[in-house]
């Protein structure tokens, strides 16, 4: 195979690109990501829910999980809502609604839910104080933990503790691995790309001069 030409493009490079132009190539250097939908309540019942593609793991034992609020500059309902309320709800995106699930990316007025206007479904369940998204087969209700300010450029880290999880009963493993792919769950690269996955093969546990086998999928029946 021929040597693929690259392209090296510098910090003063980057400061000359459009504001536009220079998100999209920033966020796509990570690779591939989680993409979910964040949903909320206020105190006076009106539900919100919005698009993060930042979403991370930051522990089993308490079980916590942490995203990025952009600066709050304008109207941001999420973090209003969260810091309101203390409860939310992180959806899995699959192939069936990611066109819905990118709309609730537009600017609504607060007393516009995105669920009515991208025409996804509100559920509340096991007496969870915010929404979960119907249609989603993967999701988990969470409950805020902690806020962090990152000074360096204005955007926050909420951090939040899981307090119930749902998923279709086929994907659990008997190693309490969840098969995200199998229950159709996407990610997405950049801003606006989205992609179904194709699973290479799950390895076996790294160890010092051990090579790495691959692991049969054991489901729990």
């Amino acid at each position: 195979m021929d040597k693929v030409k690259t392209t090296t493009i510098t910090f003063s490079d980057l400061a000359d690109w459009e504001q536009r132009k220079r998100a999209q190539l920033i966020n796509s250097l990570g690779g591939f990501k989680s993409v979910n939908l964040i949903g909320t309540v206020n105190n006076q019942n009106q539900t919100n829910l919005a698009i993060f593609n930042s979403v991370i793991h930051l522990g089993a034992n308490p079980p916590l999980v942490a995203f990025i609020i952009r600066p709050d500059s304008v109207e941001r309902h999420t973090l209003e809502n969260i810091l309101e309320t203390g409860y939310y709800t992180i959806n899995h995106i699959n192939e069936g609604i990611y066109k819905k699930a990118h709309q609730t990316s537009a600017r609504y007025p607060g007393e516009i839910s995105e669920f009515d206007a991208t025409g996804l479904t509100a559920e509340f369940k096991n007496d969870f104080l915010a929404p979960f998204v119907a249609e989603s087969n993967v999701s988990f209700g969470v409950e805020f933990k902690e806020r962090i300010d990152i000074a360096l450029n204005g955007t926050t880290l909420m951090i939040g503790e899981i307090r119930l999880i749902n998923f279709p009963e086929n994907c659990l493993c008997e190693d309490g691995f969840l098969d995200i792919e199998k229950a159709d769950s996407v990610t997405c690269s950049g801003l606006d790309s989205y992609h179904k996955t194709v699973r290479l093969s799950r390895l076996t546990y790294a160890k010092p001069d051990t090579e790495p086998t691959e692991m049969e999928m054991r489901y729990r029946e």
